[in-house]
């Protein structure tokens, strides 16, 4: 898939609203961009909410290294 948007004067640009769609990206989601040689690798992180923190809580565990990998994108 190609998608392609321009960048602004401030340095702005647009997720196309199909890369949003397809990959749930939501208003406080992280783009995380990573130089690979020539090329931009972006990931998506995604925001850690109240909900995803209260359901650390209530199974139990280590909330500190939960909400950590929660941050970094892994489970």
């Amino acid at each position: 898939m190609l998608s392609e948007t321009k960048v602004s004067s401030k340095y702005q640009t647009v997720v196309p609203s199909k890369v949003r769609n397809d990959f749930d990206i939501e208003p406080g989601d992280i783009l995380e961009w990573e130089e690979k040689g020539d090329h931009i690798i972006i990931k998506v992180r995604k925001r850690v909410t109240l909900n995803d923190i209260t359901g650390i809580i209530s199974v139990g565990g280590d909330a500190v290294g939960a909400k950590k990998r929660i941050q970094r994108g892994s489970s």
